[in-house]
């Protein structure tokens, strides 16, 4: 998570409503941060479904011997290559 700045010191008679002001604002940009948060979850979720779904179709329920466990190799090596972690081939397997 991001280093949080600490808030500069204000005097102690602020305007009335200013603390009702900022936590209604700050109240907003939580919200929008938990469904940003959850958009990107659900799109993360159906993503891997369809993975599964492609893998699925190239491989049926096995490996079917050689050819799945190759094709599982490379298609780790080639999206953890562009995408980064989480394409293990152990993870294809659990999303198919």
């Amino acid at each position: 998570m991001k280093d949080v700045k600490k808030p500069t010191a204000y005097p102690q008679q602020m305007e009335p409503g200013a603390e009702e002001t900022y936590t209604a604002i700050r109240g907003c940009v939580i919200a929008a941060q938990n469904k940003v948060a959850s958009a990107v979850n659900t799109a993360m979720v159906l993503a891997y479904h369809e993975i599964g779904e492609q893998v699925y179709r190239a491989c049926g329920e096995t490996d079917r011997a050689g050819y799945g466990e190759r094709l599982l190799q490379y298609l780790s090596d080639r999206l953890t290559a562009e995408f980064g972690s989480g394409f293990t081939v152990a993870n294809l397997r659990n999303m198919r």
